[in-house]
């Protein structure tokens, strides 16, 4: 079975209640949650100019191929609404790849690791709480290390509900 690091992002609508919807879908479509960070609040990045998000990675363990993950969570974003109109626009729900073990993969479609994780403090915060010391096949540093190295400064705080 490979670890599985996916990033979820929602910032129209419930948040919470389309993180949860996704959480649903993914346990019952692709594998069980295996752990799920905290939820953060964090500005919009990319665009300013958007509402604040609701962010959370979540782990879990598969044998089902990349690609085949990937079409199944572009399947599931799309089952709760997601419509794709703009590059990094407002979205119901995003969910993105992070790591697919530690399994390097660079095609027009599908990138993994996850390019930009390494510049996102929102992708940092929650993976290094699940998992500081996994180690970026590419970079070769571990995800405590890239946080530390981080010149991101927009806010991203742990939320409760």
């Amino acid at each position: 079975m490979i670890d599985v690091f996916l990033l979820l992002g929602s910032n129209l609508g419930n948040r919470k209640l389309f993180l949860d919807r996704a959480i649903d879908s993914i346990s019952a479509q692709v594998a069980p949650v295996v752990k799920a960070s905290g939820v953060y609040e964090t500005q919009s990045w990319g665009k300013t100019d958007e509402p604040d998000y609701l962010n959370q990675v979540l782990l879990l363990k598969t044998d089902m191929p990349a690609k085949v993950l990937l079409h199944k969570v572009l399947a599931i974003e799309q089952e709760l609404g997601r419509v794709r109109e703009e590059r990094w626009g407002s979205r119901v729900i995003d969910i993105d790849i992070l790591f697919y073990g530690d399994t390097i993969i660079d095609e027009p479609d599908l990138k993994i690791p996850h390019p930009q994780l390494h510049n996102r403090r929102f992708t940092l915060e929650p993976l290094v709480e699940l998992t500081p010391d996994l180690l970026h096949p590419v970079l070769r540093k571990n995800m405590l290390q890239l946080k530390t190295e981080l010149s991101d400064s927009l806010i991203v705080k742990k939320v409760y509900f």
